[in-house]
């Protein structure tokens, strides 16, 4: 199955029209740094917390470089939801200069 994907700059696009992102880092990275609003779900725990995600709408999945998110996708899109991977993960958002939260949320 391949996974849909969009870059950082198309993330931040969405994101200003309300998108839904998950982050499936581990909660220590996700505490260094994240996008805004971003909701953690650490890629071992999404079997189990798959009711947390939306499933009316599409839903942008994170990670450190696009790895686990990937996964994360291919995972939940068999499931029958709508999620896109991000390519390049929260590095590449940071390199970029978009904005960051930090802290446990």
């Amino acid at each position: 199955m391949s996974v849909p994907e969009i870059d950082i700059q198309e993330l931040a696009q969405r994101r200003e029209e309300g998108a839904v992102v998950v982050d499936v880092r581990n909660p220590d990275e996700y505490e260094q740094f994240r996008v805004p609003g971003a909701r953690l779900i650490p890629l071992a725990d999404v079997p189990e917390r798959i009711d947390e995600i939306p499933d009316d709408e599409t839903v942008y999945v994170i990670c450190g470089s696009g790895g686990r998110s990937a996964r994360a996708v291919e995972f939940l899109n068999k499931q029958g939801l709508d999620t896109v991977n991000v390519r390049g993960g929260s590095r590449a958002w940071l390199e970029a200069g978009h904005p960051v939260e930090s802290g446990s949320g």
